[in-house]
C-alpha cells in the first residue's frame, strides 16, 4: 500500500497537468475544422453543395458525393490534416463532393423528409453530373445520410451509378439499438409543436447520455495525458467543438424520420412512402459497398448489416471497421483503412 505523502504527490502532479491542459486550451481560441480545400459550386435552398480540391485533373478522376446527416456537422470528416475522410479520398485520386446541409429557420420547421431525401439530394446529383458531364453519381451515405442514399437510390435507380453507405441504420429496431428503444414511445407531435424545429442542444444531451462516462468525465480525466502534448490538444480541441456544435432540425422532417423509422421501422417493412411512392430496398440494383464499425453505440452493426437482405444488387460487399461511430470517421486506424477501401472499391466498378 502507497504511503499518505505518495497519494499526495501523485494528486500534486495531476492537478498540475490538468491545469496545465487546461490553460494551454484556453490560448488556443476557437480551433479550425474543415480546412481542406474547397468551394460551393451550388447554392440552394437548405443547402450547399461543396467540392473539394484544386486544379482541372479533378475532372479526370473518379467522382463520389458525400451526403452526411442532418444531426451534427460534416466537418468531422475533415477534421484536421492527417485525421480527415475527405483528405484521404483526394489522397486516393477521387473527385469529392458533399452535401452541407443549412440550419432551417423558423419559416423551415415545415420542411419534410423527402425534402431532404428526394429534393434537395436529387438537385445535387444532378449538379455533380452536369459538371462531371456524367449520367449518373457515386453516393457515399453517411449516418443519417446513407439512409437518405438509400431512400434516393431506391427512388431514382438510374441516377446512381454505385452506392456506398457508412454506419448507416437499415434495420431500427434490433435488440441493440439502444437510442431506438429510448425514442420509440417519444411523443413526437407533442415534441415538434412544442419547439417547431428542435434544438440541436436537446438532440446533443441525448447523444452524451447514451455513453455518459466516456462523453463526459473520461475525456477531462484524459487531458492529464495530453499536459505536453500540442496537438493531442488541438485534435480534442476540435473534437469538442464538433460534438458540441449540434444543428437544429426542422420539426416535420424530424417527426417524419423519427416517426417512420425509429418508432415504425417502416424502411426494411417496405411501408416508408415520399414524394408519394414506397420506398423499395429491392430496387435497388447496383454495386453496394456497406461499412460500419463494430462497436458502433450510435449505429449498431446489427442494424446496418440487414441491408445485405433487402437489396437486390448482385454486386454487394461489406467492410467492418474494428472501431466505434467517431472512430471511423478520426482515427488514425481509419484513415489508413478506410478512404483507400472506397476509393478502390468505386474506381474497380467505374
Amino acid at each position: 500500500m502507497k504511503a499518505p505523502e505518495s497519494f499526495g504527490l501523485e494528486l500534486t502532479e495531476l492537478t498540475r497537468q490538468l491545469t496545465q491542459s487546461a490553460s494551454q486550451l484556453a490560448g488556443m481560441g476557437l480551433p479550425k475544422i474543415g480546412a481542406t480545400p474547397h468551394e460551393t459550386v451550388l447554392a440552394g435552398e437548405g443547402f450547399r453543395l461543396l467540392r473539394y480540391g484544386e486544379g482541372e485533373k479533378r475532372a479526370d478522376h473518379c467522382a463520389v458525393l458525400i451526403v452526411y446527416a442532418l444531426v451534427n456537422r460534416p466537418w468531422v470528416l475533415d477534421l484536421e490534416p492527417g485525421r480527415s475522410m475527405i483528405e484521404g479520398l483526394l489522397a486516393s485520386q477521387m473527385d469529392v463532393f458533399l452535401v452541407e446541409w443549412e440550419d432551417p429557420s423558423e419559416q423551415d420547421q415545415h420542411r419534410g423528409f423527402s425534402d431532404y431525401a428526394c429534393t434537395m439530394l436529387d438537385e445535387c446529383v444532378e449538379a455533380v453530373g452536369s459538371l462531371r458531364n456524367e449520367n449518373a453519381v457515386n453516393l457515399l451515405g453517411v449516418c443519417q445520410g446513407g439512409t437518405f442514399s438509400l431512400c434516393y437510390t431506391a427512388l431514382h435507380s438510374k441516377k446512381v451509378r454505385n452506392l456506398i453507405t457508412m454506419v448507416t441504420p437499415v434495420d431500427f429496431h434490433t435488440d441493440d439499438n439502444t437510442l431506438s428503444q429510448w425514442v420509440r414511445k417519444v411523443d413526437l407531435d407533442a415534441l415538434v409543436g412544442c419547439y417547431g424545429n428542435v434544438p440541436g442542444t436537446l438532440l446533443n444531451g441525448l447523444f452524451v447520455s447514451l455513453q455518459p462516462f466516456r462523453l463526459g468525465s473520461k475525456k477531462y480525466i484524459d487531458l492529464v495525458d495530453l499536459a505536453d502534448n500540442p496537438q493531442g490538444l488541438r485534435t480534442f480541441a476540435r473534437m469538442e467543438r464538433w460534438i458540441a456544435d449540434s444543428p437544429d432540425q426542422a420539426g416535420r422532417a424530424f417527426r417524419e424520420f423519427v416517426g417512420d423509422l425509429f418508432q415504425r421501422n417502416a424502411l426494411v417493412r417496405g411501408e416508408l412512402v415520399l414524394d408519394g411512392r414506397i420506398v423499395d430496398l429491392g430496387a435497388i440494383r447496383c454495386p453496394v459497398f456497406n461499412v460500419y464499425a463494430r462497436n458502433d453505440h450510435l449505429v449498431p452493426a446489427s442494424a446496418s448489416r440487414p441491408l445485405a437482405d433487402h437489396v437486390a444488387s448482385s454486386d454487394y460487399s461489406e467492410l467492418e471497421f474494428e472501431g466505434g461511430h467517431i472512430g471511423i470517421y478520426v482515427s488514425r486506424s481509419a484513415q489508413q483503412k478506410v478512404p483507400p477501401a472506397i476509393a478502390g472499391w468505386l474506381q474497380a466498378r467505374s
